[in-house]
């Protein structure tokens, strides 16, 4: 196994949404499959909590499961999160569990919202991050219940 795949493993980690079970992923309890992903964990599993044996058993599973170009995927994206600064990245965590405790039309708002940034031309995007940033928290804060009130329109560009 190499570094990229072990790399895309970690990566697996971080983005994944699984919670730990108290006891744990037993080694011989992972398939052929996961044990060949993880085989450079063999000898320091027992040792690991339970909650990372149980993301690191459901990330193998999905990294097996995976195509040559969602593998290619993975390891890109978690080369990027690895870039990130620690305080970054903790950034990143805490936001993602405030999303978590969202109810689901609440993300689903959020996740249709971020759709049609992306979908937005780049010049566009800029206009809007720098407008968003010159904003006082009170107007950040009033933005946002307001978008959650009132949705825009979604022909708008």
């Amino acid at each position: 196994m190499n570094v990229k795949t072990i790399a895309a493993i970690m990566a697996l980690l971080f983005f994944g949404t699984a919670f730990a079970e108290d006891s744990g992923v037993g080694w011989d309890s992972l398939s052929d499959d996961q044990r060949e992903v993880l085989s450079q964990l063999e000898a320091s599993w027992d040792a690991l909590p339970a909650e990372r044996q149980t993301r690191l058993a459901r990330g193998a599973e999905r990294w097996d499961g995976m195509s040559r170009k969602e593998r290619k995927a993975a390891r890109s994206r978690f080369a990027s999160w690895r870039d990130l600064s620690d305080e970054r990245r903790n950034l990143i965590r805490e936001r993602a569990e405030i999303f978590k405790g969202l109810s689901p039309d609440e993300q689903d708002r959020i996740r249709k919202n971020f759709r049609q940034y992306r979908e937005l031309n780049r010049d566009r995007r800029e206009q809007l991050r720098d407008r968003y940033k010159r904003m006082s928290p009170e107007q950040r804060q009033r933005l946002r219940d307001n978008l959650r009130t009132h949705p825009r329109r979604t022909d708008r560009r």
